[in-house]
């Protein structure tokens, strides 16, 4: 691990917006923000853009980026703090550990932004619109809560619509290109470091807005995996 890592790694322990693994924080939150304002989660929050570009402009609202890499949540809690902005903080963890940390009907919104897509069909339930992250997020989220995808990859992109239309959820807003709507409004504008890699070389935004209104049957699950050609 590079020395500058190290560094971050260290300092991300001294910093009180970042929780690493923490006990006992479902159903706490409130207590931590010292309110009971609606919670917002960035998911693979990287650098924590979204988090922050949100917290900047919602001050009565909490947002809380999650991952696993520390070194990369730095950058995001370093900026909350320099704002001095306590209404954004950050959780180191792996998203499939997402229900150790929330109760039910806690999160209001979950945006994911730019995620790994996976585009390899064997890695397709490690993406996080697959209905096995669905069903955590279910969890969490409150009955009308939503969840927010922008994303560079039509892979990742399309195969969430179909996630979406099998399981008959609610879609709210569907942009193929999104810098080419009118009146996207500034969250839509919010750019990460990811984004502007511009890994998919697509030249578009795609971005979804959906609910989770029903429960998931597990037994669809294999009717997705022929409807993508996932491999046994």
């Amino acid at each position: 691990m590079g020395h500058k890592k190290l560094v971050r790694f260290e300092a991300i322990k001294t910093f009180n917006n970042v929780l690493e693994y923490p006990e006992g924080m479902a159903g706490n939150w409130h207590n931590f923000f010292k309110n009971n304002h609606p919670i917002t989660l960035e998911l693979a929050c990287g650098k924590g853009e979204y988090a922050v570009g949100l917290g900047r402009m919602h001050p009565s609202r909490n947002f809380i980026g999650i991952d696993v890499k520390g070194n990369r949540i730095w950058r995001g809690a370093k900026t909350a703090i320099d704002e001095g902005l306590p209404n954004i903080c950050f959780l180191r963890s792996e998203i499939d550990k997402i229900t150790n940390y929330f109760s039910q009907n806690e999160v209001s919104e979950i945006w994911i932004t730019f995620p790994d897509p996976q585009l390899r069909l064997s890695k397709a339930k490690k993406r996080l619109t697959h209905p096995k992250f669905l069903r955590l997020y279910q969890q969490l989220l409150q009955q009308n809560g939503i969840i927010h995808l922008k994303t560079d990859s039509p892979d990742l992109y399309n195969f969430t619509k179909t996630v979406i239309n099998l399981f008959e959820l609610p879609l709210l807003k569907d942009y193929d290109d999104a810098y080419a709507e009118k009146n996207i409004g500034d969250e839509l504008l919010i750019k990460t470091y990811y984004e502007s890699l511009d890994i998919a070389k697509s030249n578009k935004i795609h971005y979804l807005q959906f609910q989770i209104n029903k429960a998931l049957p597990i037994e669809k699950d294999e009717l997705l995996k022929k409807m993508i050609h996932e491999p046994d």
